[in-house]
């Protein structure tokens, strides 16, 4: 997908995709909300990694170049906004809280028939409502030292096995201090902490496209279904099961 330059009143669309479906890296001269009533859709930035389903909507801050990539069958939604006037932060993605009102005002106002007048108005709400939206980020950063985007890599590459900080180490030839400060330099936290989020992470992934929870469990190596369901509740606000049926459309109203 070449760069969007569309007018900021001729952007709004509701769509269909298949699993695995992806947009190509591109940028917005306008703020950019995207939104999935089901499924889950993974946006990738310079800057890293966001995800999210139907409780939550993902913000890309104008000409910020992204990729898109949905998982499950997904109905997405996507609302463009004026550079100058963002009511959600300009400088990165965020990931916000999506509550039955927000759902329902990005459903109608991503309707690319919407009367002009009547689209103006959700808008006006929706800015309203954006303002007060609680920030629930899950990132991924995006690794910029080689030897930390390598050891990030040799995790990612195999959840299902726990890796400690003094075995990477020695498996990507740097010391532990060195790489345990990489992760707190570069990320902002310890490698415990990254490694739980990416975990979390690839179970949205693999709840969306079907997998049980017991199965997410073991793929993204927690030990236990308790301990995961635990570790899941209360990075998400919700259990892995309740996640999995709002990623997959149960229980919901169908978009459009």
């Amino acid at each position: 997908m070449s760069e969007n330059s569309h007018p900021f009143r001729a952007i709004a669309s509701s769509h269909a995709h298949e699993a695995g479906a992806v947009i190509s890296g591109h940028r917005h001269e306008y703020h950019q909300l995207v939104y999935v009533s089901t499924g889950v859709i993974a946006v990738r930035t310079g800057q890293g990694s966001w995800v999210a389903s139907s409780a939550r909507a993902i913000w890309i801050p104008a000409n910020t170049w992204h990729e898109h990539r949905v998982y499950g069958l997904s109905s997405v939604h996507t609302l463009g906004f004026p550079a100058d006037g963002a009511p959600l932060p300009v400088d990165s993605p965020t990931v916000v809280a999506v509550d039955t009102l927000l759902r329902e005002l990005l459903i109608a106002g991503s309707d690319p028939a919407l009367p002009a007048s009547e689209a103006r108005r959700i808008h006006a709400v929706l800015n309203d409502r954006l303002r007060r939206a609680h920030a629930q980020p899950l990132t991924l950063p995006a690794p910029h030292d080689p030897r930390l985007a390598q050891a990030c890599q040799v995790v990612t590459d195999d959840l299902s096995r726990p890796r400690t900080v003094t075995w990477l180490a020695r498996r990507v030839g740097v010391g532990e201090r060195t790489l345990a400060r990489l992760f707190r330099a570069e990320f902002g936290m310890t490698y415990p902490q990254w490694r739980t989020n990416t975990r979390v992470f690839h179970a949205m992934v693999l709840l969306a496209e079907g997998a049980t929870v017991t199965e997410a469990a073991q793929r993204c190596g927690w030990v236990t279904t308790s301990a995961f369901i635990d570790t899941f509740a209360r990075t998400m606000g919700r259990t892995p099961g309740e996640y999995r049926a709002e990623a997959r459309g149960h229980g919901r109203r169908p978009a459009g």
